[in-house]
């Protein structure tokens, strides 16, 4: 009887750990069958495993995630934008040291265009009876952030292409390993389709039990570890089919794995910032002293003439004392960084009244890197309006003048504020606006 292939895949899992523990129970549980039925196994992810909205994954720097996945046995994983931009250069470039799986990635190299060492444009594993599957990958082209990390950036889908063709007759069944979203996967299958299978991600997205493209099957298993994906490959490769398996639904052998490992990340960061005098609350459909003080952080930073954010960023309230890297972790677990952005007085006039929007308050935000419930009230630091004039530091805003404004970089794609995609900015990295405000008290005395 010709061998069976399986294939398993995760993807943004984003450091939700609760049903860690039942995955890697499960995958040690399906690789040994499978090695003793003589069949080949593969465990791939497909990433954003990494999120440093957790303290354990922020404390290790993602090497506690990686170590995960070598403790479950993974053979290849590809990076995504959580791994990729989240991480200041040498973070990553140290990431994947002690990975005892291979990183498949063709679209990511150094300013000087060489490929990191701890990368593989494409990989070729050969099962037992002699079968060669090969594995291409490429993650999603956040070129400014890349670039302003010290990163090049190259056209996912033509990298991909391109390791195809390199390996094309040298294999019998292609799997690529997508962190680039549904529509780009779509668009792959129908431009290649030398490619057999397509593991996605990024976009979140569930395929049940795969999708055909041609003879492209994808298979895509959500978000925060809810699924994990299985494909089972058969007839002497001919034969393929994916399904997904409700990781609640397995049994898990530590219930309080992602407490301890609360625990542990708090232990991490225990690094005091400052001391305390008086505490300070978390508004989100108010101003607040904490929201007024983060605006001025975020300015003195920058250099910026005004500041623009959301309340909804505040998780937790400032209590006296000791203040650590973890209570500010807490405070604002958001990957995200800040964005400066050059506009005229008349242009950012129109983006004060865009913010008045009184639907936003309310808006359960996901995504975007906001990691919190609400959107909360917008926060205007150094600018006011009065009689529909828009004043700047207390001065009368010129219409053709420009001026900078700080604000966050979920802001930057659009969504919002349009007029920000369009206009000259500059995205400050590796710094989170938690490092923002944490390096403001550790510089200031505040009382």
């Amino acid at each position: 009887m010709a061998e069976t292939i399986h294939i398993y895949h995760t993807n943004d899992l984003h450091s939700h750990f609760a049903n860690w523990p039942s995955v890697h129970a499960f995958l040690a549980e399906r690789k040994r069958w499978h090695q003793e039925m003589g069949d080949f196994c593969l465990i791939l992810d497909i990433g954003d495993h990494v999120d440093r909205s957790h303290p354990f994954t922020e404390g290790t720097a993602g090497k506690g995630n990686v170590q995960m996945l070598n403790d479950a046995s993974y053979d290849a994983v590809t990076i995504g934008n959580n791994e990729g931009i989240t991480l200041s250069k040498k973070e990553l470039d140290e990431l994947y040291t002690d990975a005892d799986f291979d990183v498949i990635l063709s679209n990511l190299l150094s300013e000087n265009g060489q490929r990191p060492e701890w990368a593989k444009p494409y990989k070729i594993f050969i099962t037992a009876e002699g079968k060669r599957i090969g594995l291409v990958g490429a993650t999603a082209e956040f070129t400014p952030f890349y670039e302003r990390l010290g990163w090049k950036v190259t056209a996912a889908r033509d990298s991909i292409l391109q390791s195809v063709e390199e390996i094309k007759e040298q294999t019998d069944f292609i799997v690529c390993l997508s962190h680039l979203g549904i529509r780009e996967d779509e668009i792959l299958a129908e431009s290649c389709p030398e490619i057999d299978l397509i593991l996605g991600a990024h976009t979140h997205h569930i395929f049940h039990e795969g999708k055909i493209i041609g003879n492209v099957l994808l298979g895509a298993a959500g978000k925060f570890g809810a699924y994990l994906g299985h494909v089972i490959i058969e007839d002497d490769l001919i034969k393929k089919k994916a399904y997904l398996i409700e990781t609640e639904m397995l049994e898990n052998p530590d219930e309080g794995y992602d407490r301890d490992l609360r625990i542990q990340g708090k232990t991490l960061l225990r690094e005091a910032v400052f001391h305390n005098e008086e505490a300070m609350k978390a508004e989100w459909f108010k101003e607040s002293q904490m929201a007024q003080l983060f605006g001025k952080a975020m300015i003195e930073f920058s250099g910026a003439d005004c500041a623009l954010f959301n309340a909804g960023l505040f998780m937790e309230d400032m209590p006296s004392g000791e203040i650590t890297r973890y209570d500010f972790h807490q405070m604002l677990p958001h990957p995200i960084n800040p964005c400066m952005i050059e506009l005229t007085g008349a242009e950012l006039k129109e983006i004060y009244l865009q913010s008045m929007n009184s639907d936003w308050p309310q808006l359960e935000l996901k995504g975007l890197g906001f990691r919190g419930t609400v959107f909360g009230k917008m926060i205007r630091t150094g600018m006011d309006m009065e009689n529909h004039k828009l004043f700047i530091s207390g001065k009368l805003a010129e219409s053709d003048e420009v001026y900078k404004l700080i604000t966050l970089d979920m802001f930057t794609f659009g969504y919002f504020f349009p007029e920000f995609k369009r206009s000259p900015k500059t995205y400050f990295m590796p710094e989170f606006i938690r490092d923002v405000f944490s390096g403001y008290f550790s510089r200031n005395t505040v009382k």
